[in-house]
């Protein structure tokens, strides 16, 4: 037979995890503000990594900022879920209708989106030596990653010249490790877009070029891997 003082007691257990009266129990004002805080400083380490440390393409003051903030909120909201079954159930449905439609471009955008997500998760639940154990560590290592890339990057190296000047600029390619990407010809002006390994800031290739008789204009531009006809 059934204990029936165990049934009542788990039922009991049941009943007061859907209770609204024990909703915000083990949410005390110190706890939110350690957890909130903790988020912050997280948030700032991420901020300043990206601030300076950042290879991409384009810097965005406004996303490294949204960096913050999502750890911030992350951490509000698991804060907020981890003191009551109902309410994280609520909050996973509301949740689910959120869509973002903002495009990124740059994987390393990602990759620190969740790092924030992540700092913001451990802290909200309470794990605070996690979250700035976690965060110190992706930090440098992603600094010693940054040290230890490539001195060359790629380029796009895009001519625009005459007619008269093709046989000197295919000379000049001869000597130059490429990949085509784009050649439009256009009455007799010839469009050359091409994908070049150079030191960073070294000018030299587009000079090169440039001294041709007959080359209109020479435009060297980073190249992330993502490249629009």
């Amino acid at each position: 037979m059934f204990n029936l003082s165990l049934v009542s007691e788990i039922r009991d257990l049941i009943s007061e995890s859907f209770s609204d009266l024990e909703l915000y129990q083990s949410l005390s004002p110190a706890r939110i503000i350690v957890a909130l805080g903790t988020a912050a400083l997280c948030g700032l380490v991420i901020y300043l990594v990206y601030r300076f440390f950042y290879r991409g393409i384009v810097y965005s003051e406004n996303y490294n900022i949204l960096l913050v903030l999502v750890t911030v909120v992350t951490a509000f909201i698991i804060n907020t879920i981890s003191a009551n079954l109902v309410l994280s159930l609520g909050m996973v449905g509301a949740l689910s209708i959120v869509r973002f439609r903002s495009a990124i471009k740059d994987p390393l955008d990602v990759g620190f989106l969740f790092w924030g997500i992540a700092a913001g998760v451990t802290t909200g639940a309470g794990l605070y030596f996690t979250a700035l154990s976690g965060t110190a560590f992706i930090a440098g290592l992603y600094i010693i990653l940054t040290f230890l890339k490539k001195d060359k990057k790629s380029y796009l190296l895009i001519i625009k010249y005459a007619v008269k000047a093709e046989s000197e600029i295919n000379n000049a390619l001869a000597s130059v490790s490429y990949k085509l990407k784009n050649k439009t010809v256009m009455n007799e002006i010839t469009e050359l877009t091409i994908e070049i390994k150079v030191k960073k800031n070294d000018p030299s290739a587009a000079k090169k070029f440039g001294d041709i008789d007959g080359v209109d204009t020479v435009t060297l531009l980073e190249y992330s891997g993502e490249y629009i006809n």
